[in-house]
């Protein structure tokens, strides 16, 4: 987030997450990451005219490749590709009033607020019109996978001073250290915010079988092969027997 110079007559953020640590174990199918806080407003009395919240929550940024798959000849093929240096393993924001309505598009595109402004750095020197495809593709790609979404009425106001948002991790949602930025909007300008840290790491054997697939890479695949084959077998001989 970029850093933010407020003077002394400017409002603050006091924010916090409902779990700074989230443990992914066997039994995981998701959890609901309640994002809420305060704006202290100097003087103590927030103004006639109520600010807006916007609340981002990011995972680790990560380099990918994204294929095209085509029909050539009756047979699906990958027929092209781009790879982006980095984009986010998760991203979603939810905010009290849909983004278009809170601010403009360089606004958006500094803050990267919003689904159609995340920096996903392109890694590959394709066409304009063909990353834009690519970067549409992996959008969709992400939101059907439920690791991007967007909610325009998710962060609820109360009084004018205290606000909460909701925002669902999916089982499947990637380990590493988020960020839950907190944006505080009126009149078109960001006038505070805020970052809380997140951890998500997995416990227990998922622990123990990702460490294994990341340091002993060679040794995991041939006991997965392995396995497999003797699953196999051992089927293959019961239904003989049977």
């Amino acid at each position: 987030m970029l850093p933010l110079v407020l003077g002394a007559t400017e409002p603050k953020l006091v924010p916090d997450v409902s779990q700074s640590r989230i443990d992914i174990q066997y039994s995981f199918t998701g959890a609901e990451l309640l994002l809420f806080g305060a704006i202290v407003y100097p003087g103590g009395r927030p103004p006639r005219e109520g600010a807006e919240i916007v609340v981002v929550v990011k995972g680790p940024v990560e380099p990918l490749v994204l294929r095209e798959k085509q029909k050539v000849a009756g047979i699906w093929m990958n027929v092209e590709s781009a790879r982006f240096r980095s984009a986010p393993s998760f991203y979603a924001v939810a905010s009290s009033r849909p983004l278009s309505q809170m601010v403009d598009e360089r606004t958006a595109a500094i803050y990267e607020l919003g689904l159609q402004n995340l920096q996903l750095s392109p890694g590959t020197g394709a066409a304009p019109d063909v990353q834009r495809r690519f970067e549409a593709g992996l959008i969709d790609l992400m939101q059907r996978r439920q690791l991007y979404f967007e909610d325009p009425r998710g962060v609820q106001i109360s009084e004018g001073v205290l606000y909460r948002a909701r925002v669902n991790i999916p089982a499947r949602v990637p380990v590493g250290n988020y960020t839950a930025e907190t944006f505080l909007i009126r009149d078109g300008r960001i006038l505070a915010g805020a970052v809380r840290e997140i951890r998500i790491e997995k416990l227990g054997f998922e622990r123990f079988v990702a460490t294994a697939a990341d340091r002993w890479s060679f040794t995991y695949g041939l006991v997965s092969v392995s396995l497999s084959l003797f699953l196999g077998w051992s089927a293959s001989a019961f239904f003989r027997r049977s």
